[in-house]
């Protein structure tokens, strides 16, 4: 079949360069760029105000799912934090990459996802600069604006972080997709879960995440439909 696409669909033929352009800009954007400084206060609030929601994942990345969610991701405009363990960046550096070049930010979730809650503080910062140290192997300069502890176990930590130019980032809804109880049930989690305001916590590595990609990709058009908006953590207070 000749002729020119109709004019929605050359709109929407265009949309997709013209926002690959514009999250590639945002990830090259240095470190200055990022409004705030960083604190030992862990934050879990997404940037904005009214009906804002920020979704984050953590364990990555994985060969399997990290893709299908970026995918999804960038079908539906959204920009995401990927908490990053440095033991995956080492072995998956292209995904790294492609996080990094599809606009995403990038946070620390320490090398090997030990529990830090009551390592000292040089042990921690060792631990952290190593991780950024893997980060940067695969996105040389990267900004890595966030540090999440492994389960939640902060200890020293968020001291550490913050030194080091990382805000702590927690979270105020997990919908505890590490032992997946079905696709629905974690769309229900989200949707009864969510509040104004939320950083979620999911999860893009660690086991098979299928149930969590799917998940995202049902709840931002019904968030949307909602009211809400998806922005970026908040960096400081």
């Amino acid at each position: 079949m000749t002729g020119s696409r109709p004019p929605a669909v050359r709109l929407r033929h265009l949309a997709a360069p013209l926002f690959a352009l514009t999250v590639t800009l945002a990830a090259a954007s240095p470190a200055g760029a990022s409004t705030g400084h960083p604190t030992p206060t862990i934050v879990d609030t997404a940037r904005g105000h009214g009906t804002v929601v920020s979704y984050t994942f953590d364990d990555g990345p994985n060969p399997v799912d990290t893709p299908r969610l970026l995918a999804v991701l960038r079908a539906r405009h959204v920009r995401a934090v990927f908490c990053v363990q440095g033991d995956h960046a080492r072995e998956y550096p292209a995904l790294v990459r492609r996080i990094a070049a599809e606009g995403h930010l990038l946070c620390n979730h320490s090398l090997k996802h030990d529990d830090l809650g009551t390592w000292t503080v040089d042990q921690i910062r060792a631990d952290l600069l190593a991780t950024n140290a893997a980060i940067r192997a695969a996105v040389p300069h990267a900004h890595i604006p966030y540090f999440r502890a492994p389960f939640g176990s902060w200890g020293a930590t968020p001291e550490v972080a913050a030194g080091l130019g990382m805000q702590p980032l927690g979270w105020r809804l997990a919908i505890t997709d590490w032992e997946p109880p079905g696709t629905d049930e974690l769309v229900r989690r989200l949707m009864d879960g969510i509040t104004p305001g939320a950083v979620v916590l999911m999860h893009d590595g660690g086991g098979d995440r299928s149930q969590t990609v799917e998940a995202v990709n049902r709840t931002i058009p019904l968030l949307r439909a909602a009211g809400y908006r998806f922005t970026l953590p908040a960096r400081g207070h």
